[in-house]
């Protein structure tokens, strides 16, 4: 298919859509494998997005189909949505939109049958959040085609639902509220306890600067045991220390804390977590003075939190933090969950070319694949286009 979002729902469904929603994908500027522990983050929204175009129908049924997957449309029975059967095989990507409407009719709100057809450029695997974006940009469509009225932070508290009881990805809700709830221009400082949201002004090219995204192109997949494994670490580590969430322990005196642990890898977790989280504060203030360039090495300590405290980089990933800074960037580190995905790197505007042809000269050197690397630029979130 080719054309509109709104031409291939046409020529899909031989009907016009009603409307059509998008959502972006993120970037976490800092504040990694915080949000599960009630800490702080830091995403911005990408200029890549995913576009739902939708109609409702007059039956219970839904209608699933993607331009990126080959196979055809997806046809759900909404009340046979079940969290222990989710779609499988070639039709597993629609466990997600499905998700959304299971978890949108088991808050009890008023959903009915739709047809929908997903178009996206946010590259899946690369650690921006992808899955959210699809999230997010199905249940603005199903909210506003059946007159929910929801506020941004309960959509993304129901597209997080939907992806932790659905998909069975035990993921935070940072992703889904960057998307939902981020603004142009603007990181967002979100409080994964209370839910507080800040927009702190974020103009990089203003100020001369450049973020590039390094996909690495090694695809992870969180659903599996290394995720969760660290999700219930850190869980145990509060319930020995005797704090509600790893957000609750004191940046000052860390080490005293530690020593109260008797697992070194719990240790290590748990230093990750109480380390990031300062320094989501402390490139917050950065921010906020317009001292951009100081952030930069803050976003390299926090890979080297990432690669050795809490074990979730991997070869290429390292490779590209550790080329870009030595080509001049002000920082670079790993954003996502891990295990793969992307990199970015806060550079000088006419340093572009030379710190993307050295990563990519890198890689080829280590004979992996060749990254794609991409720029940046805080984005609007979520809203209606049609």
């Amino acid at each position: 298919m080719s054309g509109t979002a709104q031409d291939d729902f046409r020529q899909l469904y031989g009907y016009p859509p009603e409307g059509v929603w998008a959502a972006p994908g993120r970037v976490n500027l800092i504040g990694e494998h915080t949000d599960y522990n009630d800490g702080f983050a830091l995403p911005f929204a990408l200029p890549q997005r995913t576009e739902v175009a939708a109609a409702r129908r007059t039956d219970r049924i839904l209608r699933v189909h993607s331009a990126e997957v080959p196979s055809g449309a997806v046809t759900l029975d909404l009340a046979e949505l079940d969290p222990e059967r989710p779609p499988q095989g070639a039709a597993s990507w629609a466990a997600y939109p499905a998700g959304v409407a299971w978890a949108l009719l088991d808050a009890g709100l008023p959903v009915g049958g739709a047809d929908l057809h997903v178009r996206s450029d946010v590259p899946t695997g690369a650690g921006l959040s992808s899955s959210a974006a699809l999230e997010v940009a199905t249940a603005l469509a199903l909210t506003d085609l059946y007159g929910i009225p929801l506020t941004r932070t309960d959509l993304a508290a129901l597209a997080r639902r939907a992806e932790n009881a659905y998909v069975g990805v035990p993921c935070g809700v940072m992703d889904q509220t960057a998307s939902a709830c981020a603004t142009g221009g603007h990181a967002l400082h979100l409080d994964t306890r209370s839910l507080e949201q800040r927009h702190i002004p974020f103009g990089c090219e203003a100020a001369g600067l450049r973020l590039l995204v390094i996909d690495t192109r090694v695809r992870h997949a969180l659903a599996d045991g290394a995720y969760a494994q660290r999700r219930t670490s850190c869980h145990r580590a509060a319930e020995a220390l005797g704090v509600a969430a790893l957000r609750d322990l004191p940046h000052q005196g860390l080490e005293q804390t530690l020593a109260r642990l008797e697992d070194p890898v719990v240790r290590k977790r748990v230093r990750h977590v109480v380390t990031e989280n300062e320094r989501v504060l402390r490139v917050e203030q950065l921010l906020r003075a317009g001292r951009l360039r100081e952030a930069g090495p803050l976003l390299t300590e926090g890979h080297a939190s990432l690669r050795d405290d809490y074990e979730v980089s991997c070869p290429e990933l390292d490779l590209a933090v550790s080329t870009a800074d030595a080509a001049g960037a002000y920082g670079s580190r790993m954003t996502g969950g891990g295990f793969g995905g992307s990199a970015l790197s806060l550079i000088d505007a006419d340093a572009e070319r030379s710190v993307t042809r050295a990563v990519t000269d890198a890689f080829r050197r280590a004979g992996f694949a060749p990254p794609r690397i991409t720029t940046a630029s805080p984005s609007p979130g979520a809203a209606r286009l049609v």
